[in-house]
């Protein structure tokens, strides 16, 4: 018989108990994740969507009647459209001038002329580029034949690229369709952002971070699409002044890039080769390309000072939370970032201000 006292059946196992619960909870959250990480980055864009989308559904609603679910329908129908348009003209006059370039090298129809004497004295590339401007127009067939293993390699990679673009739009449109949804819902959802944020949150704060990540969603969305409509005013106008053919349809791929966070140099830089070895080297060319190089690379300059606007936290925290978002998870970085940052910073100060037993929300200054 052993000496040691029974044991009290009554006594909660209380940390073996808590291990267990807290083991199952982890492994339903894990499970949980690996089920929707799939449609992980889908719902977050058709939120991101419905987010921005949302002011105009309030000001479609009352103009169209039927309730939320018509407002957002007719609002999707119109986003794809105008998504979709622009995509088929682009496209069509595309696989036009690949079509046309295909018949001229078969009938043999290329011909590059020589170049300016003056090209010489170009500081610098001068030589070096007359050399070889000069080798290529005097036989066509043996330069392409020695850019072959490197237009193959270029063409390749253009064509993964086409791939991936065509991928993200299909995902775009899947977005906006569950974004509809979403506004056909906004209020109940808007309830239920609410109920999360205040209980993540200190009691009372909920509001104010459900409105923060609101406005940050919107500012940097209305930016992006802001800059890309410059970008297309700015490069468009170029392309129309020089009589650049199909100028409306490359200004709205301009855009198009612009807001897919891609570099309007995929456009800008073919364009002003094109205008180039078809008018050769003169002034007017030069200003051209040079004007429409710049223009092309204004993005740079326009996001420190449209992202942020509208936020109730300083600029330089959206913009370095887009730009870390956007290395960091691609597009979508570029909206999760300066949320997740902005709120952050928010919770920061909130800490720092609020004192020891303070749990008003409106006890804490804010910075």
């Amino acid at each position: 018989m052993s000496d040691l006292p029974p044991v009290d059946p009554r006594i909660p196992r209380t940390l073996l108990d808590t291990l267990i619960r807290a083991g199952l909870i982890a492994t339903l959250v894990v499970a949980c994740y690996e089920i929707f990480h799939p449609f992980l980055s889908l719902m977050a864009w058709a939120l991101i969507l419905a987010v921005t989308l949302y002011p105009l559904h309030g000001m479609l609603r009352p103009r169209v009647g039927g309730g939320e679910g018509r407002a957002a329908t007719l609002l999707i129908v119109i986003a794809i459209a105008i998504l979709l348009v622009p995509t088929y003209l682009l496209g069509a006059s595309l696989t036009e001038s690949v079509q046309s370039v295909i018949a001229v090298v078969k009938e043999d129809g290329v011909h590059i002329p020589a170049p300016p004497a003056n090209v010489a004295d170009w500081p610098l590339i001068g030589k070096p580029l007359y050399a070889l401007w000069a080798q290529t127009a005097s036989d066509v067939t043996s330069a392409l034949q020695q850019a072959a293993p490197h237009l193959k390699g270029a063409a390749l990679g253009l064509l993964g690229k086409l791939a991936g673009a065509s991928v993200g739009l299909l995902v775009f449109i899947g977005a906006l369709i569950i974004a509809g949804i979403i506004m056909a819902y906004g209020k109940s959802g808007h309830r239920s952002a609410l109920r999360i944020a205040n209980r993540v949150v200190a009691h009372g704060y909920g509001e104010d971070m459900v409105t923060l990540c609101t406005a940050t969603i919107r500012a940097v969305a209305q930016g992006v699409i802001g800059i890309a409509f410059i970008q297309m005013l700015l490069i468009g106008a170029g392309f129309i002044v020089k009589g650049v053919p199909g100028a409306g349809l490359l200004a709205l791929g301009v855009l198009i890039i612009g807001i897919m966070q891609l570099p309007a140099t995929l456009i800008t830089l073919p364009v002003i080769a094109y205008v180039f070895f078809n008018e050769g080297a003169s002034l007017a060319v030069i200003i051209f390309g040079i004007y429409t190089f710049v223009a092309g690379l204004a993005d740079n300059v326009l996001k420190p000072l449209l992202l942020g606007r509208g936020v109730d936290v300083p600029m330089p925290v959206v913009l370095i939370g887009a730009l870390g978002g956007m290395v960091a998870g691609g597009i979508i970085g570029l909206f999760i970032g300066p949320v997740l940052l902005a709120v952050g910073y928010k919770l920061f100060w909130q800490w720092v201000d609020q004192q020891p037993g303070d749990a008003s929300p409106g006890s804490a200054n804010e910075a």
